[in-house]
This record gives structure tokens, sequence and C-alpha cells, in this order.
């Protein structure tokens, strides 16, 4: 299971969406669909390809892997992290091996 998950926010659209980290059990057991739910329609796609060139072993590696995948593309469309389930975002960085930027605190 996903040892917790962090909440992100686009700060030019406004968007938020919420990722999971760690392990993905939703992959485990519904292999694409999850991509597919959550809108992420690239990894959706290579995810079904794979699955079906590998009779569905592919989906072993994915389960280990899809979340941070998922959390790099919402950093590359310019997500920042707004809050976090519980721990600690520092923790969380060191765990999936990249730095999760932090949204800035509106000034009043």
């Amino acid at each position: 299971m996903a040892f917790t998950s962090v909440v992100f926010k686009n700060p030019n659209t406004g968007a938020m969406k919420e990722a999971p980290i760690g392990f993905s059990w939703t992959v485990f057991f519904f292999s694409f669909l999850p991509p597919l739910f959550r809108g992420d329609i690239k990894w959706a796609a290579i995810m079904f390809v794979l699955a079906c060139m590998t009779f569905g072993l592919s989906n072993i590696v994915f389960m280990f892997i899809y979340n941070k995948l998922y959390v790099r593309d919402l950093i590359g469309a310019g997500y920042k992290a707004q809050s976090i389930a519980s721990g600690d975002l520092n923790y969380v960085s060191s765990k999936i091996g990249m730095e999760i930027p932090r949204l800035e605190a509106a000034a009043i």
C-alpha cells in the first residue's frame, strides 16, 4: 500500500491532484485502469500495450514504479506539493529519489 499521499496544486491553473507515494496496489489489481482514471492517458496506453505484449507480466514492474512516474509527470507539468497526508515531505523526496517542489505560501 502507498505509505502516504501528497496533494499537488498547479499554481498557474489552480488544478489539484492527489498522488499516492509507494507501492501501487491499484495497479497490482487493475493493471492500466488506475492511470486511465487519473487522466494519465500516456502511461495507461504504455501499460496496456506492454501488458498485451508480455501477457500481463509487465504489471509486476509497474506496480512498484507507477506512482513515482505519476509524481514525476505532475512535477513536469508544473504542479507543486501543497500538503502531505502523513509524514515529512523531505522523507518522501528521498524515498522517491527526486526533489518535490513546494507551493509557496501566499503573502497577505
